[in-house]
């Protein structure tokens, strides 16, 4: 056990990890490190060298850990789950936004398996208790020419975080010790997560979509929301998503948007 793992949490076993894991693809290649500056960041560079579908990348400790729009990631060692999954699915670059749908599906899963808490899914990426972020999802592409070589999904959730350690944040923040008052097994976390996009996984590479269960978790459905995209911001109401992923907003005058993950930043409350 690494003497620097937050508040005594057990490090991460990979004998354990694979003994326990009762996946078909997600996985079975793995790579586990004490500290390193991104787990994207090396999945992205494996999936380059040729790792094979489903490998994952974990990790104690983050340097460099990145959120969507170049937002920084902090928890000490052993404070969170640092986990990054290369996926090679038969999707068009369009529809890579399904690949966030069963990760993040997946998260609420397993945080709900194993902490008995429910959490959801702030349209695009945020995990989400009672309003307060637990974890992000940060999606990347590798294409190959026009075509979708590779999709790096990185998750992190935070288990044993003190939210109060943390710098001021946009959104406040939270994690599993905090609502539920006692520790949580990251190992016991991370195998119903892999377990549960493996099975999302399966059954969207044989024609399944993810968008009604997707639907079903989200938190940002029926509120006020301000969308900031890079030549206006939007004002209305999110009122659905479609099955690539896009939210649906109306406005006041009635006027309706499809606003894509990539290009906003959002504010929202409720209604």
């Amino acid at each position: 056990m690494s003497q620097d793992v937050h508040k005594g949490a057990t490090a991460l076993s990979v004998g354990e990890i694979l003994k326990r894991l009762a996946t078909v693809r997600i996985g079975r290649a793995l790579e586990h490190y004490q500290v390193i500056d991104s787990t994207n960041r090396r999945a992205f560079e494996w999936a380059q060298e040729g790792a094979p579908d489903g490998s994952v990348v974990i990790a104690e400790e983050q340097t460099s850990g990145r959120g969507r729009l170049g937002r920084r990631w902090e928890a000490p060692a052993g404070a969170a789950l640092l986990c990054s999954i290369v996926l090679r699915p038969t999707l068009t670059p369009a529809q890579a936004q399904r690949v966030t749908m069963i990760t993040s599906l997946a998260a609420v899963e397993a945080i709900h398996r194993v902490a008995n808490v429910r959490a959801e899914i702030k349209w695009p990426n945020d995990l989400v208790i009672a309003e307060r972020k637990v974890g992000g999802i940060l999606t990347e592409l590798a294409m190959a020419g026009r075509n979708l070589g590779a999709v790096i999904v990185g998750v992190g959730i935070n288990v044993t975080l003190d939210p109060a350690q943390l710098s001021e944040v946009r959104v406040p923040a939270t994690s599993l010790w905090a609502e539920v008052g006692t520790g949580v097994c990251r190992q016991a976390l991370l195998c119903e997560f892999l377990q549960g996009v493996d099975d999302r996984y399966q059954a969207m590479q044989a024609g399944w979509s993810p968008l009604e269960e997707w639907r079903s978790h989200l938190a940002t459905l029926g509120t006020a929301v301000d969308v900031g995209t890079t030549e206006d911001v939007i004002r209305g109401i999110a009122t659905d998503v479609d099955g690539d992923g896009a939210l649906i907003v109306r406005e006041a005058t009635g006027v309706v948007h499809r606003i894509l993950a990539g290009d906003v930043t959002l504010r929202g409350h409720r209604v």
